[in-house]
């Protein structure tokens, strides 16, 4: 299992109702989380709306990895309730996000609260988070470029070590250190 399918995974997608349905679509988002909690492995949901009587629908759901995740998605009962919006929700566009970017950034608008989605970590403790991966990969890539490439300009090596710690930030960093610190992120004692 790769850092990207290990640990928790986000799924936010934009799906587009008729305003003047807004009861049909509150009801059909009720219904599919009401599914989806009987699922091991969920973790929340929410929806938010980008402006009273706009037809697009913010929604998330989050599962505890990518498993879970895909066990709902292959379920009868998903199947079930997307068919159920046929006539009601129109195109749909979806991402899958497993690191920190996820939900650090609250919406603008809640139709609704989140009930058992996080709140996002408070920006002190978003950075620190950053800075416990970010460090210690600049040191030994900084050290790696001086002892391997000591005669590239230093602007040039700088560059040569961003190219290569964003994609290992992005990619293995802040998701790895999103898990491991997601209790303290969160306000909550580690579970044993």
């Amino acid at each position: 299992m790769t850092a990207q399918q290990a640990g928790p995974v986000t799924v936010a997608a934009t799906r587009y109702a008729d305003p003047a349905r807004e009861a049909e679509m509150i009801a059909w988002i009720r219904a599919g989380t009401a599914l989806a909690e009987q699922f091991p492995g969920f973790l929340g949901h929410g929806y938010v709306r980008s402006a009273e009587g706009d037809d697009a629908w913010h929604m998330l759901y989050r599962f505890a990895d990518h498993e879970a995740l895909a066990a709902w998605e292959a379920s009868p009962q998903r199947a079930w309730w997307l068919g159920a919006a046929q006539g009601l929700v129109g195109e749909f566009r979806v991402q899958r996000m497993t690191g920190i970017e996820g939900w650090f950034d609250p919406p603008e608008h809640h139709d609704v609260d989140y009930p058992g989605v996080p709140a996002p970590p408070p920006r002190w403790k978003q950075a620190i988070s950053i800075f416990v991966v970010f460090l210690p990969l600049s040191l030994f890539l900084g050290e790696l470029g001086a002892r391997l490439l000591p005669d590239l300009a230093l602007h040039w090596r700088i560059t040569l070590q961003t190219v290569v710690a964003t994609p290992v930030m992005v990619w293995f960093g802040l998701p790895w250190i999103t898990r491991l610190l997601e209790p303290w992120l969160q306000g909550r004692p580690r579970r044993r």
